[in-house]
């Protein structure tokens, strides 16, 4: 029988029991994919992520409470953007800025004093003539409601039936007691006072100041490529704003002006009051046009006979829009502001529901604004990618 020896500085292999068995591993063992994704969730990118979301919401809540606040400052920088250029004009002339920032509020006041003057009377009268127009309404449009009628009057019915089967008690009748008309008609002309006298003042002191927050701007940035970027996203929005301002008021003015005499022609009353209001609407897109169409049917309809000399004057209206909307809109403006429809309807209704009805005249101007500032900042250029329109190598891309 051999020997085996071993020497001291060898190494002995314990024996290895097969019946034993494997000791469970230590909860440290975990530690590491704890660690992992615990590391994962507070990783930069996801802190990034977080951090925007709670700015976008932070910013929706500002934009909405601040609402009162923020509207008036909003149309005052439209509006100098749209005034701007009368005043150099001015300075070329060597009228200070201040002298010829009064000189063009003066001018702009006076403009709309006077319109508001002249179509005050008629406002008031169709005003006064508001519920009695509806139920004239109603009255002639009884043949279109019959078969409504019927269906309404027969869910009723099965509504007192299963009352009845059910013993329903009589519920007791709350009455509201809603502000008169007076009182908010009174409350919304205060407010609008107020905002009207605000934008006036801001809009002065903008007009007087010139380019000193740009100069300012300039000044306070820290190296040259971003005071050069400043100075393009500045001089850029101001000509694109300022010329989409001036070509849209151009264009809405030349609609009126065709709109007010077809309305003469057609016998409509108070020709001048639908074409200063196609002026104001058309500044909202596809809903100003459909907003003037509901107005104008309705007032032809209270004011002919015949439902179908009433539902001609929408409709010459519509033909009107269309050849607007289609022919010398496009001729215009063409590509100057590029904003495709479904971006500028979403916008549309963005604002809207943050503003109001006061977003809505807006809403183009700013998010032409907000288009211009996404194209000159790489961050941000695929957004202005997808608000822009489609040019023609990428329809000829997709065509192929």
């Amino acid at each position: 029988m051999e020997e085996r020896r071993v020497h001291d500085n060898s190494v002995l292999e314990p024996d290895v029991d097969p019946t034993a068995q494997a000791t469970p591993a230590s909860p440290d063992a975990e530690e590491p994919n704890l660690t992992k994704t615990a590391a994962a969730i507070e990783s930069p990118k996801s802190r990034s992520v977080g951090v925007t979301v709670l700015a976008v919401l932070a910013l929706l809540y500002t934009l909405y409470f601040a609402r009162d606040f923020l509207l008036p400052i909003s149309f005052a920088l439209l509006l100098s953007f749209l005034l701007s250029p009368l005043v150099r004009i001015l300075a070329r002339f060597r009228i200070p800025p201040p002298i010829g920032s009064a000189l063009v509020m003066l001018a702009l006041l006076g403009i709309l004093g006077l319109g508001t003057y002249e179509l005050a009377r008629p406002v008031q009268s169709w005003a006064a003539k508001a519920p009695g127009t509806m139920a004239a309404v109603q009255q002639k449009l009884t043949k279109l409601r019959r078969p409504i009628e019927r269906v309404t009057e027969t869910a009723e019915q099965v509504q007192n039936a299963a009352t009845d089967v059910a013993g329903a008690t009589k519920a007791t009748e709350v009455v509201v007691k809603e502000p008169s008309l007076t009182s908010r008609i009174f409350g919304t002309t205060q407010r609008l006072l107020a905002a009207s006298l605000e934008v006036a003042f801001l809009l002065y002191f903008l007009l007087a100041a010139g380019d000193l927050f740009l100069q300012k701007l300039i000044k306070v940035l820290p190296n040259v490529r971003d005071k050069r970027k400043a100075v393009e996203i500045a001089r850029e929005t101001e000509s694109s704003i300022s010329t989409y301002l001036l070509t849209a008021l151009i264009v809405n003015i030349l609609e009126g002006v065709v709109v007010g005499f077809a309305m003469w022609l057609l016998g409509m009353p108070n020709p001048a009051l639908w074409g200063a209001l196609v002026v104001l609407l058309e500044f909202i897109p596809y809903v100003g046009a459909a907003a003037m169409v509901l107005i104008l049917g309705i007032a032809a309809i209270t004011t002919f006979d015949s439902l179908g000399h009433a539902l001609l004057v929408p409709a010459t209206f519509l033909i009107i829009n269309l050849v607007q909307a289609n022919v010398v809109s496009p001729m215009l403006l063409g590509h100057r502001l590029a904003l495709n429809p479904v971006a500028l309807f979403v916008g549309l209704a963005f604002w809207f529901w943050i503003w109001g009805i006061p977003g809505a005249f807006i809403a183009v101007p700013l998010l032409a604004t907000f288009k211009i500032f996404c194209d000159h900042i790489e961050t941000l250029a695929s957004v202005g990618e997808f608000l822009g329109t489609r040019d023609e190598n990428e329809r000829r891309a997709i065509v192929r």
